[in-house]
């Protein structure tokens, strides 16, 4: 039984789906690192909505190139730009949302950014990993 666990673990360890979700992990973890720093920051001089809007937009960016190069090893062209744009929206809508609803329930400011990473960080993978894979994404070049 324990020889069964340990390939079955191994098999899943070197799986391209986890390295990839390791690659994301840690993207995630710059990306959100990125945002959340920006949003303390400013969430001491300005709203906390435009704040969080500021830090969601700077981290895009980083967001967007680490995601293409590191982790999912693949080029950047328009159509995956548009499809990660997308997927964005989504998550940015669904982060504006958990963030007022934790806000209004009254979880402080500065921790409510922790329980929505917590709720939509596993989406977004789903979604880019979407836009990254997909045959609809895929540039002439691939």
């Amino acid at each position: 039984m324990t020889i069964v666990l340990a390939s079955k673990f191994k098999r899943l360890y070197v799986s391209q789906k986890f390295r990839e979700f390791v690659r994301f992990a840690i993207v995630g973890l710059i990306a959100t690192g990125i945002h959340y720093g920006i949003y303390y920051l400013l969430n001491l001089f300005i709203n906390v909505n435009v704040a969080y809007t500021i830090g969601y937009v700077v981290s895009w960016f980083v967001n967007l190139y680490l995601t293409a190069h590191f982790t999912f090893r693949s080029t950047l062209s328009f159509k995956k730009g548009a499809g990660f744009a997308v997927s964005h929206l989504i998550n940015y809508l669904l982060h504006m949302l958990f963030l007022n609803l934790f806000l209004a329930v009254g979880v402080s400011e500065e921790i409510a950014p922790l329980f929505v990473f917590a709720i939509v960080v596993p989406i977004n993978f789903l979604l880019v990993r979407f836009v990254f894979k997909s045959k609809q994404f895929k540039s002439q070049d691939e």
